[in-house]
């Protein structure tokens, strides 16, 4: 595929909290635009043949049969195949046992039909307990981007951990997906999609296919993930060890969790859609955004008075490994119950991005190269299992 098809896809149906329902139609139009190019204002068979994904989605959007498509029709055809997240595939055999490699799941969560994406590392042993990572994509992404943009199936092979990767829910079936993260985002949010629920029938149905050490479950996602990781942190304080978002502040006044949880959270001080400062950030297409977010500084101090660390940090300047314009700052705020920390990984001019790789699309902004995000959480998560029997005392309470 050309780089330039690739970018339209892109377009088209990879974003992240920005992009929710209420800008859908200024990224069409970026497609649309992108995809127009007599620059007439309409799409000739020529141009839509140039894109073989488009052209499929676009069979019979020529409502007016005079050959070319205009952007209402267009518009209008893509958002009229949207289908609604609860239509199901059949949920997915408890009893196949899972192998090294790709897998999807289908189960049932509350009355909907949900999905998510499996890796296997090709060293996972059934007859050892595994630890695994939830990677939570972002607003308008879906797990395929989300694999691509994190590299974490590489950091899988070699550390040896599963990941699973959530679908969310929208009114597309597998584009333009959002997590109730309890503030954000989008469709989700605004039909109160229970990600939570979610995610306990996630992790329950998991077990029943590949040996999980429960223990050791972890999560992390980037923009509307990095919310919902924190929500789930929060809500599922018994299944979750700790976390690692990536731009996603904690979208609730505080969180609810029953025993101390570990947080490193990452954070570019140039992030443009979700501010370090909080507020509104701008749009999908330059506007003011859709979201509210709450500061970087909200979520850091709201886990270290839930864990009781200390109040001060322990501030690390991390080596400027790469000629970028950024520099990274590692703040610790440790002494935290049960051994718990909370860690800011500040990235001095960062965006909207994920700490290591190139970002999908340049609108988010710059990416730094001085760190991994995905060597960093791992380590962190190594320090910090979950206390055998912290899950049985935490269900105790709930």
């Amino acid at each position: 595929m050309k780089p330039s098809q690739m970018h339209l896809l892109t377009i088209l149906g990879t974003a992240f909290v920005l992009v929710v329902q209420a800008q859908e139609s200024p990224m069409l139009a970026a497609g649309f635009k992108r995809a127009d190019t007599s620059g007439d204002g309409k799409l000739s068979a020529d141009e839509v043949n140039q894109f073989s994904q488009l052209k499929a989605k676009l069979q019979g959007a020529d409502k007016d049969g005079d050959g070319f498509i205009t952007f209402e029709e267009f518009r209008t055809h893509l958002m009229a195949g949207a289908r609604p997240p609860s239509t199901p595939s059949s949920p997915s055999s408890p009893a196949t046992k899972l192998v090294a490699g790709e897998h999807t799941r289908t189960i049932a969560a509350g009355n909907l039909q949900r999905r998510y994406r499996v890796h296997v590392p090709k060293k996972y042993d059934a007859a050892n307990p595994t630890p695994v990572v939830v990677v939570f994509h972002g607003g308008g992404g879906n797990p395929e981007s989300m694999e691509r943009l994190t590299g974490m199936n590489a950091k899988s092979e070699e550390a040896g951990f599963i990941v699973v990767y959530p679908f969310g829910t929208g009114r597309l079936a597998d584009t333009l997906l959002t997590f109730n993260g309890g503030g954000c985002c989008g469709y989700a949010m605004e039909n109160k999609v229970d990600d939570v629920a979610f995610t306990r029938a996630l992790l329950d149905d998991l077990a029943t296919v590949v040996s999980v050490d429960t223990n050791r479950v972890f999560a992390t996602g980037l923009s509307n993930g990095g919310i919902m990781s924190h929500y789930v942190a929060s809500e599922l304080s018994d299944r979750i060890a700790a976390i690692a978002p990536v731009g996603g502040p904690l979208m609730m006044d505080a969180p609810n969790a029953k025993r101390p949880v570990p947080v490193m959270h990452f954070h570019g001080t140039g992030d443009e859609f979700a501010p370090f400062k909080g507020g509104f950030g701008k749009g999908g297409a330059g506007g003011k955004g859709v979201t509210d977010f709450e500061s970087v500084e909200h979520t850091i101090q709201s886990w270290v008075k839930a864990n009781g660390c200390k109040p001060e940090p322990e501030v690390v300047a991390l080596p400027d490994k790469a000629d970028d314009g950024m520099k990274c700052t590692r703040k610790t705020w440790g002494g935290g119950k049960d051994g718990s920390e909370v860690v800011l990984i500040e990235i001095e001019n960062g965006g909207h991005t994920w700490p290591g790789n190139e970002p999908i699309v340049a609108m988010l902004g710059k990416s730094t190269k001085d760190i991994s995000a995905n060597d960093l959480m791992w380590e962190f998560f190594q320090r910090h299992p979950m206390k055998p029997g912290a899950s049985t005392k935490a269900e105790s309470r709930l």
